[in-house]
């Protein structure tokens, strides 16, 4: 009896892509004759039959969008999916949620399955770990095969796709300028390390705002959290010296609420002893004790605006398409982890 078959098989045997294989059964031009011939008789000895979903015929919509994030609890990714899925269905089309876990392995394998015929266009939040590994030929491949895609937050520059990102700088300068304005003079920065897109850019906002307002960059108050060690072992450092910092900027909200968790530990007081501020506006902003003044990037928005670039890509007949690059605004919200001092724009 012969092996049960699928595109993923035909693909190892021939050591090409899902892509090519799904492209050769359908007699596709782009497809060298020896190779679709190769391919295709495979495929009839093993009696394949592609599933409906998959077949992707020319001029024929699945209306499905694939997404692809790196995690499913993080409250920021919870609200892009819930911008998506409103506009989506006001649209007519299907979601279908993908996760990533950071894995460069599992993102490859997500793309290659939507890929296949699945979705009419793709949006992906790119994974940490290939975002350290800087290796993108997956997303590379799938433009080169006309599959529509945009990234949105965590997106690769260098790509040539509609993409999607917040003011990733300027809301870390809006944060650090607060702390300043507060009367701190000592701010600390707790951030990912630089190959992370987003944290490189909170980064970049942070020097900005203390150059700005002539301030010396202590490189002692510069953390680069690893997650792979415990996070407030890292983050004990900043209240062991001399120099205590008096605020503190951390680029998401996780690193933010474990910060104040340290201060207390140590017997400081936020925000009497210490300001903090966090970036990403979620649940854990708002009922941490004291409440978090976060950085607000508008996650809805974010999944709004990269499904209309995707469908307009989609629909779009024009040959010489222009992709863009959509830059989200970002705002302060104030909390009880800053003192009561108004922000002014």
């Amino acid at each position: 009896m012969k092996q049960k078959i699928t595109l993923k098989k035909i693909a190892k045997e021939f050591g090409v892509s899902i892509s090519t294989v799904s492209k050769a059964l359908k007699d596709s031009h782009e497809i060298s004759l020896e190779v679709k011939e190769r391919i295709q008789a495979f495929a009839k000895y093993y009696h394949y039959k592609p599933n409906s979903l998959a077949l992707n015929l020319r001029n024929q919509k699945t209306k499905t969008i694939g997404v692809i994030i790196p995690e499913i609890v993080h409250h920021f990714f919870t609200k892009v999916i819930t911008g998506i899925e409103k506009l989506a269905n006001d649209k007519g089309y299907n979601v279908m949620i993908c996760l990533s876990n950071e894995s460069y392995e599992k993102e490859v394998l997500n793309l290659e399955m939507l890929a296949n015929g699945v979705v009419d266009g793709i949006i992906v939040s790119v994974a940490k770990e290939t975002e350290e590994k800087d290796d993108y030929r997956h997303f590379h491949e799938l433009i080169n095969n006309g599959i529509p895609l945009v990234m949105f937050d965590r997106v690769v520059d260098q790509m040539n796709c509609n993409k999607v990102i917040a003011d990733d700088k300027g809301g870390a300068f809006l944060a650090t300028e607060q702390l300043f304005k507060n009367g701190c003079n000592r701010i600390a920065l707790i951030t990912t390390p630089d190959y992370v897109t987003v944290g490189h850019e909170r980064k970049e906002g942070y020097i900005k705002a203390l150059n700005d307002n002539n301030m010396v960059i202590n490189e002692d108050h510069i953390i680069e959290v690893d997650e792979k060690l415990p996070i407030e072992e890292q983050l004990s450092v900043l209240f062991q010296g001399n120099s205590t910092p008096d605020g503190i900027f951390a680029v998401n909200e996780i690193y933010a609420a474990t910060a104040m968790k340290v201060a207390r530990n140590f017997g400081y007081h936020v925000p009497d002893d210490i300001e903090v501020i966090g970036f990403t506006d979620g649940l854990i902003s708002e009922f941490t004790t004291p409440s978090l003044t976060t950085v607000a990037q508008h996650g809805r928005t974010m999944g709004q605006k990269a499904l209309e670039l995707l469908l307009d890509e989609i629909d779009s007949q024009d040959a010489q398409y222009q992709y863009k690059t959509h830059l989200i605004q970002t705002d302060l919200k104030i909390r009880n982890s800053t003192k009561k001092v108004q922000f002014q724009n």
